[in-house]
């Protein structure tokens, strides 16, 4: 028999019974009501949409265009031995409905890129993770979101690196050690980008192992998918590692560290927007 809507409602207050303990009881009224999208739910969005979930948040949007991979179990959360070849979005949909059945999960097998944006109401969201790879898409998602008025984290780059103590979290503009944060500036000051959002990033870089076979070469297993039509050139089949120029090493400890850090900005701003007090009280 089907739980009923108040059998799921008591079972999410005793699920979330011990967040409420740390933030009180009008941080997770909030959290229930705010709105996230998370773009990019590989090794790094996959656990922050996880932690979200888990933390009472109570609309979230993934956003994602790929099939599971083998290569994608070492790191990403929906990635098993039994889901190799999956929509990444909906297996993902599904175990955070399983986590958390009041949350409204919309999942989104889309790309995201400037030509797509349109489609994108990032207006609507509190919120917006950027843990899209794409240099390109990431810079794209970063301008229109903070020009759509979303608070905006982002994520830099979680591969080659295995100490997790050396990440960090700071002003886009002011992250250090990071290629990609370089090259994430570069292209933001050429567009006159005037924003300032923060950013998850590690200070280490390792070389990555050269390898001979796999992602990248001409034996990669990644899947590929196949939507609307041949005739169709923007849905056609695609896999993302041919088009990568390098594909790098990573793993678990660091890209859950990112996900989690990124989650982590987003309860505590909303804890400090609910501990704020409202405009023209005294002492404000």
């Amino acid at each position: 028999m089907k739980n009923t809507t108040k059998e799921r409602r008591v079972r999410s207050e005793v699920m979330l019974s011990r967040m409420q303990r740390l933030t009180g009881e009008a941080v997770m009224r909030r959290l229930e009501k705010t709105s996230v999208a998370v773009f990019g739910v590989g090794g790094v969005g996959s656990w922050c949409a996880e932690a979200l979930v888990r933390s009472g948040v109570g609309m979230i949007t993934i956003v994602d265009s790929d099939l599971i991979c083998a290569t994608n179990i070492n790191r990403q959360v929906q990635a098993t031995s039994t889901t190799v070849g999956r929509v990444k979005v909906d297996e993902l949909a599904r175990r955070l409905c399983e986590i958390y059945p009041a949350a409204r999960i919309i999942a989104r097998q889309e790309i995201y890129k400037h030509e797509t944006a349109d489609s994108f109401d990032l207006g609507s969201f509190d919120y917006v993770i950027d843990a899209i790879d794409s240099l390109s898409a990431k810079v794209d998602l970063i301008m229109s979101a903070t020009a759509a008025g979303a608070t905006v984290f982002t994520s830099l780059g979680a591969s080659c690196k295995v100490d997790p103590s050396k990440i960090r979290v700071a002003s886009l503009w002011k992250s250090q050690g990071c290629h990609l944060g370089k090259l994430v500036r570069k292209r933001l000051r050429r567009r006159k980008f005037d924003g300032d959002p923060l950013c998850v990033y590690s200070e280490e870089l390792l070389e990555p192992h050269p390898v001979s076979e796999g992602c990248g070469s001409g034996t990669c297993v990644c899947p590929k998918s196949v939507t609307g039509t041949p005739d169709d050139e923007e849905t056609m089949a695609h896999e993302w590692c041919s088009m990568k120029k390098q594909i790098n090493g990573s793993a678990v400890h660091i890209t859950g560290s990112f996900g989690f850090y990124l989650a982590g900005l987003v309860i505590q701003d909303v804890m400090r927007t609910v501990d704020m007090p409202p405009q023209g009280a005294v002492g404000a």
